[in-house]
């Protein structure tokens, strides 16, 4: 499939802030069966690139003269194939980072395993002794049928702990869950933020899913809100430990006080078409 995306963000105030420090995670990156062309982002200041720990890119946005309004987009071509990834896997040779397997073990505040989401991953486990794609479809499944896609879920209550205890979460919370279940079985796993395409709206929108490892088979993605393997529908932003690593636009905002913020977020698929 083939993508023309454009990502808008605007942030209003209702009076003049004295600075904004923004982290933007809006770039995408050639790999794991997309392929990126002409892909710029724009902001109202000054930004600076990076490439941060994950092998992500990043853009820093620092304002430090008052302002009362913040405009952000991204805008570029993405190319996705939908046999991604069982027989693209052997050709695709793209390193997104250099970390150690052991660090994607880690635990989080937001993958935090307690006695029931332990339990949960172990009943799962004993069903099927062997470390391969059959224990975490199964696993993927378990979660599925277990929690429900709710989008009202508040942001703050994306931990898997309380995912698992709710019974509903946004797609960051069942990707945590995932995740926390697949690290309490002692699987390295990642969490990744991009975009998913809607067949029903034709859109794209904002999605989160996991990698991970399987020895033999290097990285696997797992999109536990659709209960099935990322495809050509998804286009990868970021990957990270959780959510906070990938989030597209993370802010520090000075003076803000009480004031109300406004944020105005499309993102359209433009076209399409089958390769």
């Amino acid at each position: 499939m083939k993508f023309n995306i454009e990502h808008h963000t605007r942030f209003a105030f209702n009076k003049p802030i004295g600075y904004t420090i923004q982290q933007l995670r809006l770039t995408p990156q050639d790999g794991f069966g997309q392929r990126v062309s002409n892909w710029q982002v724009k902001v109202s200041g000054l930004s600076s690139t990076q490439i941060d720990t994950f092998g992500n890119t990043t853009h820093t946005l620092v304002m430090d003269t008052p302002h009362q309004e913040i405009i952000i987009s991204a805008t570029g071509e993405v190319e996705t194939d939908l046999a991604w990834p069982a027989d693209l896997l052997a050709k695709d040779k793209t390193k997104l980072d250099d970390l150690a397997l052991p660090i994607y073990l880690r635990s989080t505040a937001l993958t935090a395993a307690n006695k029931q989401v332990t339990q949960f991953a172990q009943q799962v486990a004993s069903q099927n002794q062997t470390i391969n794609n059959d224990l975490l479809t199964e696993l993927m499944n378990s979660i599925s049928q277990t929690v429900m896609l709710d989008k009202t879920t508040a942001e703050n209550q994306q931990s898997a702990i309380a995912t698992l205890a709710a019974g509903k979460a946004l797609s960051q919370g069942m990707t945590h869950l995932f995740i926390s279940c697949c690290r309490a079985l002692k699987i390295p796993a990642r969490f990744v933020h991009g975009y998913c395409f809607n067949p029903t709206t034709k859109q794209l929108e904002h999605h989160s899913w996991a990698d991970v490892w399987l020895v033999g088979t290097g990285w696997q993605s797992f999109d536990v809100v659709n209960n099935t393997p990322s495809n050509g529908i998804h286009i990868r932003l970021a990957t990270g430990l959780d959510y906070r690593d990938t989030c597209p636009i993370s802010s520090v905002m000075h003076d803000i006080g009480n004031e109300k913020m406004s944020v105005d977020f499309k993102v359209h698929e433009m076209s399409q078409m089958q390769q």
